[in-house]
């Protein structure tokens, strides 16, 4: 791991022949920090994401919308690939999160689909002092590496106040067999930050720079090897919503141009 001191917008930033190369936001192209990074792919940065300065989601991500629910273990306490409740079933990824539309019991899920990058996205209170980037990254590569023992290497931080990125690459391939998963480790630190900690008597202080740091909200997003297999029926209502008023504006064009002719 390294630092971009020539460019904020990068992630996954690594040490490389002595030089440090990172991922433009935006691009995805390697930068070498050691030198300016184009304007054009600094522009393409910039403009990434919402207005908050909110890095912009793979395509492919998505959330938990189901929450805590019964779930079917095996006996190596990994998720079983299909997930039921009563008479309705699901498939799940390897963070047992619902990756398919609800059906009935006659669902197949041939294999337990792995989850190989999870992003935490945390948007802190208001602080008395700044929040030192270098301070806030080295506290959270140190605390995930020390406190849920995931290898240093599976982990990058970005701070665009006041949103704090927290990302787990884990790919299969790359995962050993005492390697603790990257699903675990969000679980654990997902509880930690909500203020409800697994570890006995040994909850977690986040202070950096001799302040603490409170979070106003939490999300984790969800990023599998093989795309998520959901319908139209599983949009949230806003999208639904979205995608009506865009029909009705394009029918409501085509209208007053058939009228103007």
């Amino acid at each position: 791991a390294c630092i971009c001191e020539k460019n904020k917008r990068v992630t996954n930033c690594r040490a490389a022949n002595g030089v440090c190369q990172c991922d433009s936001i935006g691009s995805g192209v390697s930068v070498n920090c050691d030198t300016l990074t184009s304007k054009c792919l600094l522009m393409k940065a910039e403009v990434t994401g919402s207005k908050s300065g909110r890095r912009e989601k793979p395509k492919d991500a998505f959330e938990d919308t189901d929450g805590l629910y019964d779930p079917e273990c095996e006996n190596t306490g990994v998720f079983k690939a299909k997930q039921c409740n009563g008479t309705t079933c699901w498939c799940v990824n390897t963070a047992g999160v619902r990756r398919t539309d609800k059906h009935d019991t006659d669902l197949k899920c041939n294999h337990l689909v792995r989850t190989m990058w999870i992003i935490i996205e945390m948007k802190h209170a208001e602080r008395n002092t700044p929040l030192n980037p270098e301070s806030l990254e080295k506290f959270f590569k140190e605390t995930i590496t020390n406190r849920y023992m995931l290898d240093g290497r599976y982990i990058s931080v970005l701070y665009e106040k006041p949103y704090i990125t927290i990302d787990l690459k884990q790919n299969a391939s790359d995962k050993s067999s005492g390697d603790v998963d990257i699903a675990d480790v969000a679980y654990y630190f997902e509880k930690d930050v909500k203020g409800d900690s697994i570890f006995l008597n040994n909850a977690l202080n986040v202070t950096i720079d001799n302040e603490a740091l409170r979070f106003e909200k939490t999300v984790v997003y969800y990023i599998d090897e093989v795309a998520p297999e959901f319908s139209m029926k599983s949009l949230t209502p806003g999208l639904i919503a979205v995608i009506v008023v865009v029909i009705i504006a394009i029918v409501a064009g085509i209208v007053v141009l058939v009228s103007s002719k």
